[in-house]
């Protein structure tokens, strides 16, 4: 008899690093589900990885709402009777210089980045612990470690979901829950791809590898944080930078 299908939960996966995560899992063998806030483009990323025989759901959650996570863990459970993979890839910026920052720019930043991450984990975990099993992995950033000029609220939202993601390894690690973070450092994306060529070839001059990173890039390293070669890895964080960060 074959072993059940993991599923895995996917948040901010509508695009960009978060759907090469989902297509990567999804190629895995993996039950996936779409969770993003654009649910539109959801339900499409979720209609493209369903041709290559993946199981697929598409779930509108905003991250930061106790009720929208609660729904999202709920809808999961129902629809494939477990939660086994969680990956906290939900993200946004609202980039300026710290003294020139609105408060609401930052709330927003750490609401999504940082609380939606606890409030997932928080919910994935508790039925993860009852099973005694789970693989958590939270996205963080080199600007989390380093800090970036003009983004005082992400790099503190992202060094947090750091501190978040050591925490609660040692709280569930008993329950053979694993909880790692991968910081990415400069990744072509939609949101990246809009820089000015002169911004682009700054960041990729301070890199050893000398080229900026690709979504695939990162899904790999969160494929490896989830695979049994890492049941022994909880409370790291794996820098995928191509050495912008060493």
């Amino acid at each position: 008899m074959s072993e059940p299908r993991q599923t895995a939960i996917i948040t901010g996966a509508a695009r960009g690093i978060g759907k090469a995560i989902a297509q990567k899992l999804a190629q895995a063998g993996m039950n996936i589900v779409i969770s993003d806030i654009m649910h539109e483009e959801a339900v499409r990323t979720a209609a493209e990885i369903e041709k290559s025989g993946a199981c697929v759901l598409a779930v509108k959650t905003d991250v930061s709402s106790a009720c929208d996570v609660d729904a999202l863990v709920k809808q999961t459970m129902s629809t494939f009777g477990a939660v086994d993979i969680l990956i906290n890839n939900a993200g946004i910026t609202r980039d300026n210089l710290s003294i020139r920052m609105n408060e609401s720019d930052w709330d927003l930043v750490l609401s999504i980045n940082l609380k939606g991450t606890f409030l997932c984990s928080q919910y994935a975990a508790k039925e993860m612990m009852k099973k005694r099993f789970g693989r958590i992995v939270n996205m963080a950033s080199v600007s989390g470690i380093l800090g970036t000029a003009g983004q005082a609220n992400y790099a503190a939202s992202k060094a947090g979901v750091i501190a978040l993601t050591k925490s609660m390894a040692r709280e569930l690690g008993g329950r053979n829950i694993t909880i790692n973070a991968v910081a990415p450092g400069f990744i072509l994306t939609e949101m990246t791809e809009k820089l000015p060529d002169h911004v682009k070839e700054a960041y990729i001059s301070q890199i050893a590898l000398k080229r900026a990173g690709t979504p695939e890039d990162v899904a790999a390293a969160v494929h490896f944080l989830i695979s049994p070669a890492a049941q022994y890895i909880t409370g790291t964080v794996i820098n995928v930078s191509g050495g912008l960060l060493i």
